[in-house]
């Protein structure tokens, strides 16, 4: 059995990522800081839950002792939960964003490490954005050139360099960020359409299930790797 932690999964692509790999047969532990929504969609799903804020350290470290002990690894590790700005950039937003967006992966990357080497196939997988890609924001043809989005995106290049770093500090261990394409959730809902959550987390699934000589340090969306 698989065992896989999705951040940020009580909602949007995190479960619909839970939702889609516990069909796969994976054990899944559906991470959220709220206890009762995280409760609830772990029922809803089958899916085992933990508290788990990734901006709470003392938070994380128990999220992982629960799965160590229980399980005593970690497979695969879905860095899903994330905050967009509102347009106001000043110190508190920007430590607040960066906080859950860039951070925080580093504060679940590093308890997971040791649960992570235990297992045959670890692998790591990280929803980042193309908001933080130069390539994309500088492209007039792309969305990404028209989003008013500064903390946000910025946090999320971030997020990809924490995955290229990783992949080369860490080569026993696969690490991949995504571009999940515009999806319709509740921290979207200031925009106009989007595709399903279900839609976007079949990139999350194929990353997540990579074969032990998968890919690592790339950044992907569901067409395959993307300019950065």
């Amino acid at each position: 059995m698989t065992v896989t932690l999705i951040t940020g999964a009580n909602k949007g692509i995190g479960f619909e990522t839970a939702r889609q790999l516990l069909e796969l047969g994976h054990v899944v532990y559906l991470g959220a800081r709220d206890v009762e929504r995280g409760e609830k969609a772990a029922a809803t799903l089958g899916a085992r839950f933990v508290q788990l804020d990734v901006t709470d350290d003392a938070s994380v470290r128990a999220a992982l002792a629960t799965i160590d002990a229980a399980e005593g690894r970690l497979d695969v590790l879905v860095h899903n939960a994330g905050i967009l700005d509102t347009g106001v950039a000043d110190g508190p937003t920007a430590l607040r964003i960066f906080d859950t967006n860039a951070v925080g992966i580093v504060r679940v990357t590093e308890a997971a490490l040791p649960l992570l080497r235990r297992s045959s196939n670890p692998t790591v997988v990280t929803v980042s954005s193309s908001a933080g890609s130069f390539w994309a924001v500088n492209n007039p043809d792309r969305p990404e050139f028209h989003l008013p989005t500064l903390l946000y995106s910025a946090s999320k290049s971030a997020a990809t360099m924490l995955t290229v770093q990783y992949a080369k500090s860490q080569p026993g261990i696969k690490f991949n960020a995504l571009e999940p394409g515009f999806t319709a959730t509740d921290m979207t809902a200031g925009f106009d359409g989007g595709r399903s959550p279900q839609e976007s987390a079949r990139t999350v699934v194929r990353l997540a299930t990579l074969d032990v000589d998968g890919p690592t340090g790339t950044f992907q969306d569901e067409a395959g790797d993307l300019p950065w």
